[in-house]
Protein backbone atom coordinates (compact mmCIF):
# COMPACT_ATOMS: atom_id res chain seq x y z
CA UNK A 1 0.00 0.00 0.00
CA UNK A 2 1.18 3.46 -0.87
CA UNK A 3 2.17 6.34 1.59
CA UNK A 4 -0.48 8.35 -0.06
CA UNK A 5 -2.99 5.84 0.16
CA UNK A 6 -2.15 5.07 4.03
CA UNK A 7 -2.70 8.74 4.91
CA UNK A 8 -5.86 8.82 3.48
CA UNK A 9 -8.84 9.13 6.30
CA UNK A 10 -11.44 6.46 6.00
CA UNK A 11 -14.69 7.81 5.28
CA UNK A 12 -17.11 6.66 8.41
CA UNK A 13 -20.06 4.49 7.72
CA UNK A 14 -23.62 6.35 8.11
CA UNK A 15 -26.08 4.75 9.73
CA UNK A 16 -29.15 4.95 6.89
CA UNK A 17 -32.04 6.90 8.23
CA UNK A 18 -35.63 5.53 8.33
CA UNK A 19 -37.55 7.87 6.43
CA UNK A 20 -40.96 6.98 7.87
CA UNK A 21 -43.11 7.90 5.49
CA UNK A 22 -41.37 5.76 2.52
CA UNK A 23 -40.73 2.97 5.14
CA UNK A 24 -44.91 3.05 5.40
CA UNK A 25 -45.33 3.20 2.01
CA UNK A 26 -42.57 0.39 1.07
CA UNK A 27 -44.46 -2.03 3.71
CA UNK A 28 -47.81 -1.29 2.61
CA UNK A 29 -46.45 -1.71 -1.51
CA UNK A 30 -44.72 -5.72 -0.27
CA UNK A 31 -47.73 -6.55 1.83
CA UNK A 32 -49.94 -6.04 -1.89
CA UNK A 33 -47.53 -8.04 -3.35
CA UNK A 34 -46.74 -10.29 -1.09
CA UNK A 35 -49.78 -11.32 0.43
CA UNK A 36 -52.11 -10.70 -2.83
CA UNK A 37 -53.50 -7.58 -0.23
CA UNK A 38 -55.54 -4.92 -1.26
CA UNK A 39 -54.16 -1.30 -0.66
CA UNK A 40 -56.99 0.18 0.64
CA UNK A 41 -57.27 -2.87 3.40
CA UNK A 42 -53.18 -2.20 4.60
CA UNK A 43 -52.81 0.98 4.25
CA UNK A 44 -55.32 2.88 6.84
CA UNK A 45 -54.24 0.39 9.64
CA UNK A 46 -50.85 1.55 8.91
CA UNK A 47 -51.70 5.41 9.11
CA UNK A 48 -53.58 5.05 12.57
CA UNK A 49 -50.48 2.96 13.38
CA UNK A 50 -48.00 5.78 12.19
CA UNK A 51 -50.64 8.44 13.70
CA UNK A 52 -50.82 7.04 17.23
CA UNK A 53 -46.97 6.84 17.45
CA UNK A 54 -46.58 10.36 16.61
CA UNK A 55 -44.47 9.47 13.39
CA UNK A 56 -47.48 10.97 11.14
CA UNK A 57 -48.90 14.47 10.71
CA UNK A 58 -52.23 14.83 8.21
CA UNK A 59 -49.45 16.01 5.46
CA UNK A 60 -47.20 12.63 5.83
CA UNK A 61 -50.37 10.72 6.21
CA UNK A 62 -51.11 12.59 2.48
CA UNK A 63 -47.84 12.03 1.10
CA UNK A 64 -47.82 7.92 1.90
CA UNK A 65 -51.35 7.57 0.48
CA UNK A 66 -49.98 9.19 -2.72
CA UNK A 67 -46.75 7.20 -3.10
CA UNK A 68 -48.42 4.00 -2.52
CA UNK A 69 -51.57 4.82 -4.89
CA UNK A 70 -49.70 6.60 -7.35
CA UNK A 71 -46.93 3.86 -7.74
CA UNK A 72 -49.44 0.98 -8.15
CA UNK A 73 -51.90 3.05 -10.63
CA UNK A 74 -48.72 3.73 -12.84
CA UNK A 75 -46.95 0.34 -12.15
CA UNK A 76 -47.02 -0.61 -15.55
CA UNK A 77 -45.39 2.73 -17.25
CA UNK A 78 -43.17 2.80 -14.67
CA UNK A 79 -42.48 -0.75 -15.59
CA UNK A 80 -41.66 -0.46 -18.83
CA UNK A 81 -39.32 3.17 -18.07
CA UNK A 82 -37.31 1.02 -15.58
CA UNK A 83 -36.99 -1.97 -17.85
CA UNK A 84 -35.25 0.63 -20.54
CA UNK A 85 -32.74 1.52 -17.70
CA UNK A 86 -31.91 -1.56 -16.52
CA UNK A 87 -29.00 -4.42 -18.70
CA UNK A 88 -31.02 -7.87 -17.41
CA UNK A 89 -35.01 -8.74 -17.78
CA UNK A 90 -37.38 -7.22 -15.16
CA UNK A 91 -38.54 -10.60 -14.15
CA UNK A 92 -35.19 -10.65 -12.83
CA UNK A 93 -34.82 -7.88 -10.12
CA UNK A 94 -35.86 -9.07 -6.58
CA UNK A 95 -39.34 -7.53 -5.74
CA UNK A 96 -38.52 -5.84 -2.88
CA UNK A 97 -35.72 -3.66 -5.19
CA UNK A 98 -38.79 -3.48 -7.67
CA UNK A 99 -40.74 -1.50 -5.02
CA UNK A 100 -38.33 1.12 -3.87
CA UNK A 101 -37.52 1.82 -7.48
CA UNK A 102 -41.00 1.97 -8.62
CA UNK A 103 -41.99 4.21 -5.23
CA UNK A 104 -38.28 5.99 -6.53
CA UNK A 105 -39.90 6.59 -10.08
CA UNK A 106 -42.87 8.17 -8.67
CA UNK A 107 -41.90 10.45 -6.93
CA UNK A 108 -39.51 11.67 -9.73
CA UNK A 109 -42.31 11.30 -12.62
CA UNK A 110 -45.65 11.40 -11.20
CA UNK A 111 -45.47 14.10 -8.03
CA UNK A 112 -43.22 17.59 -7.75
CA UNK A 113 -40.90 16.29 -5.39
CA UNK A 114 -37.32 18.02 -6.12
CA UNK A 115 -35.21 15.12 -8.25
CA UNK A 116 -32.29 15.10 -5.98
CA UNK A 117 -35.02 15.11 -3.17
CA UNK A 118 -36.48 12.22 -4.48
CA UNK A 119 -33.33 10.54 -5.20
CA UNK A 120 -31.96 10.57 -2.03
CA UNK A 121 -34.97 9.46 -0.20
CA UNK A 122 -35.31 6.53 -2.36
CA UNK A 123 -31.78 5.65 -1.67
CA UNK A 124 -31.45 6.35 1.97
CA UNK A 125 -34.78 3.96 2.16
CA UNK A 126 -32.89 1.14 -0.01
CA UNK A 127 -30.14 1.06 2.10
CA UNK A 128 -32.23 0.21 5.19
CA UNK A 129 -34.65 -1.96 3.27
CA UNK A 130 -31.61 -3.51 0.77
CA UNK A 131 -28.58 -2.85 2.13
CA UNK A 132 -25.40 -0.61 0.40
CA UNK A 133 -24.81 -2.70 -2.07
CA UNK A 134 -28.21 -2.76 -3.74
CA UNK A 135 -28.78 0.70 -2.80
CA UNK A 136 -26.13 1.51 -5.26
CA UNK A 137 -27.94 -0.16 -8.15
CA UNK A 138 -31.35 1.85 -7.24
CA UNK A 139 -29.16 4.86 -7.08
CA UNK A 140 -28.03 4.33 -10.61
CA UNK A 141 -31.16 3.54 -11.84
CA UNK A 142 -32.97 6.47 -10.78
CA UNK A 143 -30.93 8.99 -11.93
CA UNK A 144 -31.02 7.28 -15.50
CA UNK A 145 -34.76 8.51 -15.18
CA UNK A 146 -34.17 11.59 -13.91
CA UNK A 147 -33.02 12.71 -17.38
CA UNK A 148 -36.18 12.58 -18.71
CA UNK A 149 -39.57 13.58 -18.01
CA UNK A 150 -42.86 11.30 -17.70
CA UNK A 151 -43.65 12.23 -21.50
CA UNK A 152 -40.45 11.81 -22.82
CA UNK A 153 -40.07 8.53 -21.38
CA UNK A 154 -43.68 7.47 -22.36
CA UNK A 155 -42.39 8.62 -25.97
CA UNK A 156 -39.30 6.30 -26.38
CA UNK A 157 -41.22 3.15 -24.20
CA UNK A 158 -44.58 2.88 -26.10
CA UNK A 159 -44.96 1.82 -29.69
CA UNK A 160 -46.59 4.44 -31.64
CA UNK A 161 -50.19 4.28 -31.32
CA UNK A 162 -50.91 3.98 -35.28
CA UNK A 163 -48.41 0.64 -35.12
CA UNK A 164 -50.06 -0.89 -31.80
CA UNK A 165 -53.06 0.96 -30.39
CA UNK A 166 -53.66 -1.58 -27.59
CA UNK A 167 -50.15 -1.94 -26.56
CA UNK A 168 -49.45 2.24 -26.61
CA UNK A 169 -52.53 2.60 -24.35
CA UNK A 170 -51.56 0.07 -22.20
CA UNK A 171 -48.34 1.68 -21.45
CA UNK A 172 -49.24 5.06 -22.02
CA UNK A 173 -51.98 4.61 -18.97
CA UNK A 174 -51.10 1.85 -17.25
CA UNK A 175 -53.82 -1.24 -17.99
CA UNK A 176 -52.57 -4.76 -19.16
CA UNK A 177 -53.04 -4.97 -22.86
CA UNK A 178 -55.83 -7.49 -22.18
CA UNK A 179 -57.90 -5.07 -19.58
CA UNK A 180 -57.57 -2.39 -22.71
CA UNK A 181 -59.05 -4.26 -25.23
CA UNK A 182 -61.68 -5.34 -23.29
CA UNK A 183 -62.80 -2.04 -21.66
CA UNK A 184 -62.79 -0.93 -25.44
CA UNK A 185 -65.16 -3.22 -26.41
CA UNK A 186 -67.42 -2.53 -23.61
CA UNK A 187 -67.33 1.24 -24.74
CA UNK A 188 -68.22 0.53 -28.31
CA UNK A 189 -64.91 1.90 -30.57
CA UNK A 190 -63.62 5.51 -30.60
CA UNK A 191 -60.02 6.36 -29.34
CA UNK A 192 -61.69 9.34 -27.49
CA UNK A 193 -63.57 7.21 -24.98
CA UNK A 194 -61.29 4.66 -24.10
CA UNK A 195 -58.10 7.26 -23.52
CA UNK A 196 -61.11 9.19 -21.11
CA UNK A 197 -61.84 5.90 -19.51
CA UNK A 198 -58.24 5.03 -18.64
CA UNK A 199 -57.35 8.13 -17.44
CA UNK A 200 -60.36 8.31 -15.19
CA UNK A 201 -58.69 4.68 -13.85
CA UNK A 202 -55.92 6.55 -12.61
CA UNK A 203 -57.49 9.48 -10.75
CA UNK A 204 -58.08 9.04 -7.02
CA UNK A 205 -61.74 8.93 -6.73
CA UNK A 206 -64.27 11.04 -4.53
CA UNK A 207 -65.52 9.81 -1.01
CA UNK A 208 -68.80 9.50 -1.57
CA UNK A 209 -71.09 9.31 1.68
CA UNK A 210 -74.74 7.68 1.73
CA UNK A 211 -77.32 9.07 4.01
CA UNK A 212 -79.36 5.75 4.72
CA UNK A 213 -83.21 7.04 4.80
CA UNK A 214 -85.25 6.40 7.98
CA UNK A 215 -81.63 7.03 9.78
CA UNK A 216 -80.57 10.33 8.68
CA UNK A 217 -81.07 12.84 6.18
CA UNK A 218 -78.94 14.26 3.42
CA UNK A 219 -79.15 17.45 4.62
CA UNK A 220 -78.42 16.48 8.43
CA UNK A 221 -75.24 14.55 7.12
CA UNK A 222 -74.07 17.53 5.18
CA UNK A 223 -74.43 19.37 8.77
CA UNK A 224 -71.91 17.06 10.40
CA UNK A 225 -68.98 16.78 7.58
CA UNK A 226 -67.93 18.85 4.50
CA UNK A 227 -69.54 17.62 1.51
CA UNK A 228 -71.15 18.74 -1.74
CA UNK A 229 -74.55 16.65 -2.50
CA UNK A 230 -73.99 13.45 -4.86
CA UNK A 231 -74.59 14.00 -8.82
CA UNK A 232 -77.08 11.21 -9.42
CA UNK A 233 -78.24 9.92 -6.17
CA UNK A 234 -80.53 11.48 -3.71
CA UNK A 235 -78.89 10.12 -0.69
CA UNK A 236 -75.26 10.84 -2.17
CA UNK A 237 -72.66 13.64 -0.51
CA UNK A 238 -69.56 13.76 -1.88
CA UNK A 239 -66.83 14.61 0.70
CA UNK A 240 -63.96 17.16 0.70
CA UNK A 241 -60.76 16.09 -0.73
CA UNK A 242 -58.64 14.51 2.39
CA UNK A 243 -61.99 14.19 4.46
CA UNK A 244 -62.30 11.45 6.66
CA UNK A 245 -65.55 9.75 6.82
CA UNK A 246 -64.20 7.43 9.53
CA UNK A 247 -64.54 10.33 12.23
CA UNK A 248 -67.93 11.33 11.32
CA UNK A 249 -70.41 10.56 14.15
CA UNK A 250 -73.49 9.58 11.70
CA UNK A 251 -70.93 7.13 9.93
CA UNK A 252 -69.70 4.94 13.10
CA UNK A 253 -73.32 4.92 14.31
CA UNK A 254 -74.34 3.15 11.07
CA UNK A 255 -76.51 6.16 9.97
CA UNK A 256 -74.54 6.92 6.59
CA UNK A 257 -71.98 4.69 5.01
CA UNK A 258 -69.39 5.27 2.20
CA UNK A 259 -70.89 3.88 -1.06
CA UNK A 260 -70.03 4.66 -4.23
CA UNK A 261 -72.72 6.69 -6.31
CA UNK A 262 -72.76 3.81 -8.48
CA UNK A 263 -73.50 1.26 -5.74
CA UNK A 264 -76.40 3.68 -4.31
CA UNK A 265 -78.48 4.10 -8.13
CA UNK A 266 -78.58 -0.11 -8.19
CA UNK A 267 -79.94 -0.11 -5.35
CA UNK A 268 -82.30 2.69 -5.76
CA UNK A 269 -83.46 1.26 -9.36
CA UNK A 270 -84.57 -2.06 -8.31
CA UNK A 271 -86.37 -0.60 -5.05
CA UNK A 272 -88.52 1.50 -7.32
CA UNK A 273 -88.94 -0.81 -10.70
CA UNK A 274 -92.40 -0.73 -11.32
CA UNK A 275 -94.41 -3.79 -9.72
CA UNK A 276 -97.76 -4.94 -9.62
CA UNK A 277 -98.87 -6.69 -6.72
CA UNK A 278 -97.44 -7.31 -3.16
CA UNK A 279 -94.51 -5.52 -2.35
CA UNK A 280 -93.07 -6.68 1.12
CA UNK A 281 -90.59 -9.28 0.44
CA UNK A 282 -87.15 -7.74 -1.04
CA UNK A 283 -84.10 -10.69 -0.96
CA UNK A 284 -80.15 -9.55 -1.33
CA UNK A 285 -78.61 -12.64 -2.48
CA UNK A 286 -74.90 -11.18 -2.51
CA UNK A 287 -74.92 -9.09 0.28
CA UNK A 288 -71.82 -8.74 1.45
CA UNK A 289 -70.07 -6.13 2.84
CA UNK A 290 -73.36 -4.91 3.40
CA UNK A 291 -74.08 -1.34 1.57
CA UNK A 292 -76.07 -1.96 -0.78
CA UNK A 293 -78.08 -3.97 1.64
CA UNK A 294 -78.37 -1.66 4.52
CA UNK A 295 -79.38 0.81 1.79
CA UNK A 296 -82.20 -1.66 0.44
CA UNK A 297 -83.15 -2.58 4.00
CA UNK A 298 -83.49 1.47 4.54
CA UNK A 299 -85.93 1.76 1.23
CA UNK A 300 -87.44 -1.36 2.42
CA UNK A 301 -88.50 -0.09 5.99
CA UNK A 302 -90.05 2.89 4.26
CA UNK A 303 -92.59 1.17 2.74
CA UNK A 304 -93.28 -1.45 5.11
CA UNK A 305 -91.28 -4.23 3.09
CA UNK A 306 -88.71 -6.76 4.63
CA UNK A 307 -85.24 -7.56 3.66
CA UNK A 308 -83.46 -10.74 3.74
CA UNK A 309 -79.69 -10.44 3.64
CA UNK A 310 -77.63 -13.26 2.38
CA UNK A 311 -74.01 -13.80 2.02
CA UNK A 312 -72.20 -17.19 1.61
CA UNK A 313 -69.00 -16.83 3.65
CA UNK A 314 -69.74 -16.26 6.86
CA UNK A 315 -67.05 -13.40 8.32
CA UNK A 316 -68.68 -11.07 4.99
CA UNK A 317 -72.67 -12.15 6.62
CA UNK A 318 -71.21 -10.21 9.92
CA UNK A 319 -70.11 -7.23 7.74
CA UNK A 320 -73.57 -6.91 6.24
CA UNK A 321 -74.88 -7.45 10.52
CA UNK A 322 -72.88 -4.44 11.14
CA UNK A 323 -74.08 -2.60 8.15
CA UNK A 324 -77.26 -3.25 8.80
CA UNK A 325 -77.30 -2.86 12.59
CA UNK A 326 -80.22 -0.51 13.95
CA UNK A 327 -81.90 -0.61 10.40
CA UNK A 328 -85.68 0.94 11.45
CA UNK A 329 -87.42 -1.87 9.62
CA UNK A 330 -87.27 -5.78 9.85
CA UNK A 331 -84.61 -7.59 7.95
CA UNK A 332 -82.71 -11.23 8.39
CA UNK A 333 -78.74 -11.70 8.01
CA UNK A 334 -77.80 -15.43 7.23
CA UNK A 335 -75.18 -17.20 5.87
CA UNK A 336 -76.35 -19.05 2.91
CA UNK A 337 -75.11 -19.86 -1.15
CA UNK A 338 -77.38 -18.41 -2.80
CA UNK A 339 -76.64 -21.10 -5.66
CA UNK A 340 -78.39 -23.37 -3.30
CA UNK A 341 -80.37 -21.50 -1.55
CA UNK A 342 -82.67 -22.09 1.78
CA UNK A 343 -85.52 -20.26 0.19
CA UNK A 344 -88.73 -21.84 -1.60
CA UNK A 345 -88.94 -20.87 -5.10
CA UNK A 346 -91.44 -17.68 -5.74
CA UNK A 347 -90.53 -16.15 -2.14
CA UNK A 348 -90.12 -12.70 -3.04
CA UNK A 349 -91.25 -9.70 -4.74
CA UNK A 350 -87.76 -7.86 -5.20
CA UNK A 351 -84.18 -9.45 -5.54
CA UNK A 352 -81.12 -8.04 -6.24
CA UNK A 353 -78.27 -10.51 -6.89
CA UNK A 354 -74.73 -7.84 -7.33
CA UNK A 355 -72.49 -11.36 -8.18
CA UNK A 356 -68.72 -11.84 -7.99
CA UNK A 357 -66.87 -10.75 -11.07
CA UNK A 358 -63.58 -9.56 -11.76
CA UNK A 359 -63.86 -6.12 -10.46
CA UNK A 360 -62.52 -4.05 -13.50
CA UNK A 361 -65.33 -1.25 -12.95
CA UNK A 362 -63.25 -0.28 -9.34
CA UNK A 363 -59.68 0.06 -10.86
CA UNK A 364 -59.60 3.70 -9.20
CA UNK A 365 -59.98 1.80 -5.73
CA UNK A 366 -58.38 -0.79 -5.97
CA UNK A 367 -55.45 0.04 -8.84
CA UNK A 368 -53.56 -3.41 -7.83
CA UNK A 369 -56.69 -5.79 -9.25
CA UNK A 370 -55.32 -5.02 -13.06
CA UNK A 371 -52.23 -6.13 -12.16
CA UNK A 372 -53.25 -9.28 -10.35
CA UNK A 373 -56.16 -10.16 -12.60
CA UNK A 374 -56.27 -12.82 -15.88
CA UNK A 375 -58.06 -13.24 -18.66
CA UNK A 376 -58.47 -16.90 -17.60
CA UNK A 377 -59.82 -15.94 -14.12
CA UNK A 378 -63.36 -14.92 -16.34
CA UNK A 379 -63.89 -18.38 -17.22
CA UNK A 380 -63.97 -18.78 -13.38
CA UNK A 381 -66.44 -16.13 -12.26
CA UNK A 382 -69.21 -17.14 -15.76
CA UNK A 383 -70.69 -20.30 -14.22
CA UNK A 384 -71.19 -18.82 -10.79
CA UNK A 385 -72.45 -15.78 -12.32
CA UNK A 386 -75.10 -17.54 -14.44
CA UNK A 387 -75.98 -19.93 -11.27
CA UNK A 388 -76.55 -16.77 -9.24
CA UNK A 389 -78.98 -14.85 -11.86
CA UNK A 390 -81.04 -18.54 -12.67
CA UNK A 391 -81.63 -19.14 -8.95
CA UNK A 392 -82.61 -15.26 -9.15
CA UNK A 393 -85.17 -15.38 -11.20
CA UNK A 394 -86.47 -18.53 -9.42
CA UNK A 395 -86.03 -16.71 -6.10
CA UNK A 396 -88.16 -14.00 -7.47
CA UNK A 397 -92.27 -14.14 -7.87
CA UNK A 398 -94.41 -14.14 -11.38
CA UNK A 399 -94.51 -10.02 -11.95
CA UNK A 400 -91.53 -9.41 -9.40
CA UNK A 401 -88.37 -7.83 -10.45
CA UNK A 402 -84.45 -9.36 -10.34
CA UNK A 403 -81.21 -6.47 -10.60
CA UNK A 404 -78.47 -8.38 -11.85
CA UNK A 405 -75.30 -6.35 -11.25
CA UNK A 406 -71.45 -5.99 -11.62
CA UNK A 407 -68.90 -4.15 -10.73
CA UNK A 408 -67.61 -4.35 -14.11
CA UNK A 409 -67.99 -3.47 -17.71
CA UNK A 410 -67.07 -6.32 -19.46
CA UNK A 411 -68.79 -7.70 -21.59
CA UNK A 412 -68.54 -11.76 -20.77
CA UNK A 413 -69.99 -10.81 -17.15
CA UNK A 414 -72.91 -8.32 -18.27
CA UNK A 415 -74.85 -8.64 -21.21
CA UNK A 416 -73.55 -12.17 -22.42
CA UNK A 417 -74.58 -13.26 -18.69
CA UNK A 418 -77.82 -11.75 -19.28
CA UNK A 419 -78.89 -13.02 -22.52
CA UNK A 420 -77.64 -16.77 -21.77
CA UNK A 421 -79.80 -17.01 -18.84
CA UNK A 422 -82.59 -15.80 -20.57
CA UNK A 423 -82.30 -17.85 -23.12
CA UNK A 424 -81.80 -21.08 -20.79
CA UNK A 425 -84.77 -20.38 -18.16
CA UNK A 426 -87.28 -18.52 -20.11
CA UNK A 427 -90.17 -16.91 -18.03
CA UNK A 428 -88.30 -13.34 -17.82
CA UNK A 429 -87.74 -10.45 -19.74
CA UNK A 430 -85.59 -7.47 -19.41
CA UNK A 431 -87.39 -3.83 -18.52
CA UNK A 432 -85.71 -0.69 -19.70
CA UNK A 433 -83.65 0.38 -16.48
CA UNK A 434 -83.21 3.98 -17.56
CA UNK A 435 -86.01 5.40 -16.27
CA UNK A 436 -85.20 4.40 -12.96
CA UNK A 437 -81.88 6.76 -13.41
CA UNK A 438 -83.40 9.91 -13.47
CA UNK A 439 -80.86 12.54 -14.97
CA UNK A 440 -78.26 10.04 -15.25
CA UNK A 441 -76.69 11.23 -18.92
CA UNK A 442 -75.35 9.02 -21.87
CA UNK A 443 -76.87 5.40 -20.57
CA UNK A 444 -76.70 4.17 -24.30
CA UNK A 445 -79.77 2.05 -25.79
CA UNK A 446 -81.28 0.05 -23.15
CA UNK A 447 -82.46 -1.84 -21.52
CA UNK A 448 -79.91 -2.35 -19.41
CA UNK A 449 -77.55 0.08 -18.16
CA UNK A 450 -73.53 0.78 -17.63
CA UNK A 451 -72.01 3.55 -15.70
CA UNK A 452 -68.31 4.26 -16.44
CA UNK A 453 -65.65 6.39 -14.06
CA UNK A 454 -65.03 8.66 -17.07
CA UNK A 455 -69.13 9.81 -17.68
CA UNK A 456 -70.70 9.19 -14.51
CA UNK A 457 -67.68 9.82 -11.89
CA UNK A 458 -68.66 6.35 -10.88
CA UNK A 459 -67.45 2.83 -10.74
CA UNK A 460 -68.70 0.75 -13.40
CA UNK A 461 -72.06 -0.54 -12.20
CA UNK A 462 -73.40 -2.72 -14.42
CA UNK A 463 -77.11 -3.23 -14.10
CA UNK A 464 -80.06 -5.50 -15.91
CA UNK A 465 -83.84 -5.49 -14.68
CA UNK A 466 -85.39 -8.29 -15.28
CA UNK A 467 -89.03 -9.32 -14.87
CA UNK A 468 -90.36 -12.48 -14.28
CA UNK A 469 -93.17 -13.33 -16.75
CA UNK A 470 -94.21 -17.08 -16.03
Amino acid sequence: MSEQARRRPHKPYRRPQKDPVRMLAFEALRAVDERDAYANLVLPPLLRKAREKGDFDGRDAALATELVYGTLRRQGTYDAIIAACIDRPLREVDPPVLDVLALGAHQLLGTRIPTHAAVSASVELARVVLGDGRAKFVNAVLRKISQQDLDAWVEQVAPPYDQDAEDHLAIVHSHPRWVVSALWDALGGGRAGIESLLEADNERPEVTLVARPGRITPEELAATAETEPGRWSPYALRMAEGGEPGAIEAVKEGRAGVQDEGSQLVAIALADAPLEGSDTRWLDGCAGPGGKAALLAALASERGAALLASEKQPHRARLVERALAGNPGPYQVIAADGTRPPWRPGSFDRVLMDVPCSGLGALRRRPEARWRRRPEDLDGFAPLQRALLTEALSAVRVGGVVGYATCSPHLAETRVVVDDVLKKVGGAELIDARPLLPGVPELGDGPDVQLWPHLHGTDAMYLALLRRTA
